[in-house]
């Protein structure tokens, strides 16, 4: 009998995701392991392999479509001797059941728009769906139905975004039909297009009228970080601590080191991320998490280290960095930062982690304070190293001084305890032939 193929759930948390691209096409043969499609969640975009075997008998969420919920029907697999007539009951039921999965994300649920099917419904509403699902026709689409131009969900709102006619944009899709793809040369190609047209003055009548301005639709990766960070500083209790570190000594070991080792740089990064699992490894304190019934004290050193990708921050994890040499560090570091813009994470290596590190000083940045990765109960913000006058033996000198600021959940890190973990990272930092021990 017909296998209904569901969204699934890459990660615990994952409620909903957008469906990038299907990689094989209605009557494809399909064996199990084989990758059937590209899902995004809100932190990376992963392949989807295949269960069973058979044959994709129908597409039922068309690629580009977002806001899928997880277990949702995306596909129907056919096995051996069956045909696509013996699953429009399946179809059918999968419209009945599951409404909301076939919607359009932003309003646009009057059309359903596939590789080679328009899913329509008359103007009965049901209440709480939002569509009357008994209402819904099958009939073969062409480039436009009905005066409708064929395009995906994603490649309407990006035309949108971008304000482009999608009337004066040859699609390559099947039947003529639009896709990211085709945008995306649009918005790429140097040349003006016809697809272009006149930005419109929105008004705003609350404060300014005639105001020019680009709305960025919020996508998940956005509205995850607004949550969590929301929430950080709804319900954690954040104080700071700043320390000067000086950097000298540092600079000058991390440049022999990489003189003398061959095939790895070591960076500045690499020897913060190696200071503070030190730190965190005599000061075991400050590697914990708060929960009503308890204070959780890790036993494990995961170090979440932040890193800017397009749209956000994803903030891979250095598993056991207390466990790990500097070279160790940073060939893993540089791995999961280069996958991690590629957004080619596996869930297991962004989420956790125990204690977190943002460092903006490649950026210039000499001071900021972060904001807690929960349930972590501290994340270390590291500024940019610059030279500044000190006063040594009673003389002003010049030194290369680097901020750091501990931001701790007060709930479960004292301000003693964040003090005794800054004294440690700061005197590892400044005497970093220790941390090589």
């Amino acid at each position: 009998m017909p296998i209904q193929i569901l969204m699934p759930a890459l990660s615990p948390t994952m409620t909903e995701g957008n469906l990038v691209a299907w990689l094989k096409e209605e009557g494809d043969n399909v064996v199990a392991g084989e990758v059937l499609a590209e899902i995004e969640t809100d932190k990376a975009t992963m392949e989807v392999e295949a269960v069973d075997e058979g044959v994709l008998g129908k597409i039922l969420v068309p690629s580009g479509t977002e806001g899928v919920s997880v277990n949702a029907p995306i596909a129907i697999l056919l096995e051996e001797g069956e045909d696509v007539s013996s699953i429009k009951a399946d179809i059918q039921s999968t419209v009945s059941t599951n409404p909301k999965s076939l919607q359009m994300p932003h309003g646009e649920n009057e059309s359903l728009v596939k590789e080679d099917v328009l899913i329509t419904s008359d103007t009965s509403r049901d209440d709480k769906n939002g569509l009357n699902p008994k209402n819904f026709s099958t009939s073969l689409s062409t480039s436009r139905d009905n005066g409708r131009i064929k395009a995906s969900p994603l490649a309407r709102r990006m035309a949108k975004h971008a304000e482009l006619d999608l009337a004066k944009i040859v699609g390559s899709g099947p039947n003529g039909r639009i896709i990211k793809a085709d945008i995306d040369q649009l918005l790429s190609d140097d040349k003006p297009s016809e697809a272009v047209v006149s930005k419109p003055i929105l008004e705003r009548p609350d404060t300014l009228s005639n105001v020019n301005y680009d709305a960025i639709p919020n996508n998940g990766m956005r509205k995850v970080i607004a949550s969590r960070l929301s929430e950080s500083k709804q319900t954690a209790p954040h104080f700071y601590m700043t320390v000067d570190c000086n950097i000298d000594a540092l600079n000058l070991v991390r440049k022999e080191l990489n003189e003398k080792v061959e095939g790895t740089k070591i960076s500045v990064n690499d020897l913060i991320i190696r200071a503070a699992a030190i730190a965190l490894k005599r000061v075991p304190e400050a590697n914990a998490s708060w929960t009503e019934d308890a204070t959780l004290l890790y036993k494990s050193i995961d170090i979440s280290v932040a890193v800017a990708i397009d749209g956000g921050l994803v903030t891979p994890i250095i598993k056991n960095a207390g466990a790990k040499g500097l070279q160790q560090i940073s060939s893993e570091m540089k791995d999961l930062a280069n996958r991690a813009r590629e957004g080619k994470l596996l869930p297991e290596e962004y989420q956790g982690g125990t204690f977190s590190i943002s460092n903006l000083g490649m950026y210039g940045v000499k001071e900021f304070s972060a904001v807690i990765n929960p349930p972590q109960g501290a994340i270390l913000a590291v500024g940019a190293g610059e030279e500044r006058p000190i006063i040594k033996d009673g003389a002003v000198s010049a030194a290369t001084l680097m901020t750091c600021t501990l931001s701790v959940d007060h709930r479960v890190v004292d301000g003693a305890v964040g003090a005794r973990f800054l004294s440690v990272f700061k005197g590892l930092i400044e005497d970093p032939l220790t941390m090589l021990l």
